[in-house]
């Protein structure tokens, strides 16, 4: 059985193509992209505007979400901006997380995003205790299932008991994104330290694997955990895969990196946020986070360096040769005044640009893609710093190859993944071809596809509804005022 999209317009191999008629099978992965089609067969949706790739959002933690608008009375600095993130860390458990991310990845699909890469590190129950043994045998209740009953397995059935508790709060998020329909790599996050040779803080404790050895084992156990509940199979079937995730050098002692060369698969880490961490590390080990981690062997073309914000000629060239994958975040690092990250010499280094939303100021694919641009002119004074066609690759190729995911480009084989953008809203009103990428905002995204089915249309999710009222629900389930 076949899908069948006819879009007036279309990023295609790089260019704006005209009707183009896109098949998709019945696991939404792309069997014919053809152009030139002057009007809809009868079996497609006609879908009016411009279409693009699927956004990928390719840096998230879901969680931050809650912070939108609370933390600006008082001015502060990223330090303090931490403290009351820390405060909605604590919260959380695995049903009201469930709820949480629902609304986030409902929110991101409408703001132009198809696919995520979740940065993870709230990984155990509020005490460190690791879910899967704070319980008693014989509880049969998923502590997951309750969080989506999209998803939920029948209660009672205790035939893999451990099993559903163990891994709780990433199961949670990866229900909930499979329940709304987004794409999502979880990139499970190691977090040892609180700092550079300290300890984790209290309000940490359930962030941390104790040692690398066992944020190994875990992390293996959650590989092989997930492959059976959510199977990869075709491209556009396929929602949930796993990766891992450095959190910072503050947080995984140099002498532990080398470890994450063993692994496969997409490798993320916070990198050079901070002045501050900077500072730190040179103190510590006499180099730069990207030195550190180069000594480690960790710097290859599939690890991604998430804001790379205060960085030296030879950070970039390291970075570059290495042809790592760069995760721009501009709306979160304007927001906590972190600085404009080098982004356009990292690019003419021969990193790969993407992007992210980090903290979700926005969730607004089009806002964080402008940013980029609009933060290199602010730096250098000058115009068309990357040009429309670069941007649209960030936001899609790019994140697609740091997230290691069969999307980012309307192509056969590829998931049937798109966002449609009105071309005649008050914003985009004569805006020439690609040049859209510069002017639309999420309020201009029409229609998003992923896995071949509609999942939001003018901003109403298809199966979950409205998003504010799945804010309402995110906001009771931490019981903070909504």
């Amino acid at each position: 059985m076949s899908t069948r999209y006819w879009c007036e317009s279309a990023w295609v191999d790089g260019a704006v193509a005209r009707g183009v008629l896109l098949s998709a099978d019945d696991t939404g992965t792309l069997t014919a992209v053809e152009t030139g089609i002057d009007t809809a067969p009868s079996d497609a949706e006609a879908v009016h505007g411009f279409v693009l790739p699927g956004g990928v959002n390719a840096h998230s933690h879901a969680f931050h979400r809650m912070l939108r608008g609370r933390t600006h009375g008082d001015g502060g600095t990223f330090w303090t901006w931490r403290e009351v993130m820390y405060s909605v860390a604590a919260k959380l458990d695995p049903q009201s997380y469930g709820t949480v991310a629902r609304a986030v990845f409902a929110e991101m699909l409408a703001g132009g995003y198809t696919s995520v890469g979740e940065f993870h590190y709230v990984h155990h129950a509020q005490d460190g205790t690791p879910y899967g043994t704070e319980r008693p045998r014989g509880d049969a209740a998923d502590p997951v299932a309750e969080a989506d009953d999209h998803t939920a397995r029948p209660r009672g059935d205790a035939n893999d008991d451990d099993e559903l508790r163990a891994h709780a709060m990433e199961r949670a998020l990866a229900r909930a994104a499979a329940s709304a329909g987004i794409r999502i790599r979880l990139l499970d996050t190691c977090y040892l330290t609180g700092a550079i040779d300290a300890e984790l803080s209290p309000e940490q404790a359930r962030f941390g694997d104790g040692t690398i050895d066992g944020y190994m084992d875990r992390h293996a156990g959650l590989t092989e955990a997930f492959a059976e509940e959510f199977p990869v199979n075709a491209p556009g079937e396929s929602f949930v895969h796993v990766g891992a995730a450095i959190h910072s050098i503050r947080a995984v002692p140099a002498a532990n990196l080398p470890r994450f060369a063993e692994l496969t698969g997409p490798v993320h880490v916070h990198l050079s946020e901070q002045p501050a961490e900077n500072e730190a590390c040179q103190s510590a080990y006499g180099a730069s986070p990207t030195e550190v981690l180069g000594r480690s062997g960790v710097v290859t073309d599939r690890l991604s360096a998430v804001h790379a914000t205060h960085l030296s000629e030879e950070d970039i060239a390291i970075l570059g040769g290495s042809r790592s994958t760069i995760v721009m975040c501009p709306c979160t690092e304007a927001d906590l005044a972190d600085g404009i990250g080098p982004a356009r010499e990292l690019a003419d280094a021969g990193a790969v640009i993407s992007l992210g939303s980090d903290q979700h100021v926005v969730l607004d694919a089009l806002r964080e893609t402008q940013g980029l641009e609009a933060g290199e002119r602010l730096r250098s004074g000058q115009r068309g710093r990357f040009s429309p066609t670069e941007l649209i690759t960030a936001l899609t190729e790019g994140g697609a190859r740091s997230l290691d995911l069969p999307v980012g480009a309307l192509e056969v084989g590829k998931a049937c993944d798109f966002v449609a953008l009105r071309t005649d809203s008050m914003r985009t009103m004569g805006s020439l071809d690609e040049q859209i990428i510069l002017t639309a905002t999420s309020a201009d995204v029409s229609v998003t596809v992923s896995g071949g089915r509609v999942r939001v249309r003018d901003g109403v999710h298809a199966e979950l509804g409205d998003i504010s009222e799945l804010y309402a629900q995110a906001f009771a389930a931490l019981e903070m005022e909504g």
